[in-house]
């Protein structure tokens, strides 16, 4: 297995289903992720999508001929060489083979010569799926180690709807890489908050912020995905927040304090990733503040919302890691790393995760570019990447 971050070796196996065109989509996010992709095709595969489209996509040959590279011994090699194996779709006939060890093809031998983990993703009808001998043989796979992706439940071939559908590319991708990752945090709690908050004006205005909370629900995935317990603070989430982790809503700095200090005394790692609110009306109008033609705008006097932060730090317990966040708009990276530091000292985190923000950047965007930094100045991480790799960075920071 490469070290962490290098690039992946991954064999993509297709099979003949309708659900075959959107194995395009599989490879290409292996390769934007970074990885070296090797399509392994069935003949049923390519009457469903041509060699030429998952060549160009996967920037290497298609392989599916068993007697093929009969002198580097193709049928064993590419399965030796794989760091993950991912069949998608896997059609019926292809699950049964897999469960009873066939090796008729050359999938199957790819498959049976690889210590490399398995992932399936299953595509067929719904009568198939849901057939007795299809759901052993999937229960026989996964008590071998396989990961089982999907299927979803929607629109399938003709007019037939229900269980059956192949999980979408990104998805497929997410769990197949996740099967990788190191369970570091096997065993331990993380509380997350994610979002911003929104402090009342009246029933209908509030003063919020721009975060839509993505990096937030980025690093729940992630903890998750290393096996960590985790717990979400959600405030005003514009993404929906991950399968498997608990979600706690709350949209008012006054309330995510409450809740941050609940599950605090739980949590082995606690990051505070939300943009809270510095300060709140002092008075909230019970009815809707209205403009009156030639009145003066109503004055609102503000007062300061609490420093939820420095007070969980204040609150540790021994060995718990506090970590913060800081969105700046300054240019000048020294800058940045001292203001990242001075915040870190004041509130009492172990690090704080600094990254500008403007109208353009930073805030709703799908990547982020970020810099560690400690107490005492020192950077012990950087990335620049979507923010799922952003949060796999911080989460290595914490050692």
């Amino acid at each position: 297995m490469p070290a962490s971050g290098a690039p992946l070796t991954v064999v993509v196996g297709i099979t003949g289903g309708i659900a075959a065109y959107k194995a395009v989509g599989v490879a290409r996010g292996f390769v934007d992720a970074g990885h070296d992709v090797h399509v392994v095709a069935t003949e049923g595969a390519l009457r469903f999508v041509g060699r030429p489209t998952l060549e160009a996509i996967s920037r290497n040959p298609v392989h599916t001929d068993l007697y093929e590279g009969v002198a580097e011994v193709r049928h064993v090699a590419l399965g030796q060489r794989a760091d993950l194996i991912v069949i998608a779709p896997a059609t019926a006939h292809t699950i049964a083979s897999l469960a009873a060890g066939l090796a008729g093809d050359l999938l199957g031998t790819t498959v049976l010569a690889s210590e490399a983990p398995l992932v399936i993703a299953p595509a067929m009808h719904t009568e198939m799926w849901m057939n007795a001998a299809t759901q052993a043989n999937i229960a026989t796979l996964r008590e071998r180690g396989a990961v089982i992706v999907g299927p979803a439940t929607g629109r399938l071939t003709g007019d037939d709807s229900g269980p059956g559908r192949m999980a979408e590319p990104d998805e497929i991708v997410r769990e197949s890489l996740d099967a990788l990752r190191p369970q570091d945090l096997a065993g331990r709690r993380v509380l997350v908050s994610a979002g911003g908050t929104r402090e009342p004006i009246d029933p209908v205005r509030y003063l919020g912020n721009r975060s839509s909370g993505r990096q937030g629900v980025a690093l729940a995935e992630a903890a998750r995905s290393r096996g960590a317990e985790v717990v979400l603070v959600a405030a005003h989430l514009e993404v929906p927040a991950p399968a498997g982790v608990s979600v706690v809503e709350a949209g008012t700095a006054k309330r995510m304090l409450a809740v941050m200090r609940e599950h605090q005394a739980s949590a082995d790692v606690v990051i505070m990733a939300a943009a809270v609110a510095d300060f709140r009306p002092v008075a909230q109008s019970p009815v809707k503040i209205k403009k009156v033609d030639g009145a003066e705008p109503p004055t609102i006097a503000l007062e300061r919302t609490d420093d939820i932060l420095a007070a969980l730090a204040g609150n540790r317990r021994d060995g718990q890691r506090i970590v913060g966040f800081a969105a700046e708009t300054v240019d000048d990276e020294a800058e940045l790393i001292r203001l990242a530091a001075d915040k870190a000292t004041r509130k009492g985190a172990d690090f704080i995760v600094a990254n500008r923000v403007g109208h353009d950047r930073g805030f709703g965007r799908a990547t982020n570019d970020v810099i560690i930094v400690t107490p005492t100045g020192s950077v012990v991480g950087r990335a620049s990447a979507d923010k799922m790799s952003v949060a796999h960075r911080i989460l290595d920071a914490l050692g």
